[in-house]
């Protein structure tokens, strides 16, 4: 059986870091606690997401930094 997977772009025309909250609060509405059980009640028990740069070549995540401000290719995760 075939695997399907939901993705959604949304553009954020501003800085990155203005970019970066505007993103914690969309996935924040993932960890409502009614939002919460209506995914586990579908089966799904892990949303991935990532802020990506349009002009970034690879596929790296501007919300995962080190303290040398690099950013890493890992997605970030919300377990159910």
């Amino acid at each position: 059986m075939s695997s399907y997977r939901l993705h959604i772009d949304i553009p954020l025309t501003m800085s990155e870091i203005d970019s970066a909250n505007i993103s914690k609060l969309v996935v924040g509405m993932f960890i409502d606690k009614k939002t919460e059980e209506c995914l586990k009640h579908l089966g799904i028990k892990e949303v991935n997401y990532r802020l990506g740069n349009d002009d970034d070549r690879q596929r790296s995540n501007y919300l995962d930094k080190n303290d040398n401000d690099h950013v890493s290719t890992k997605k970030s995760r919300i377990h159910f």
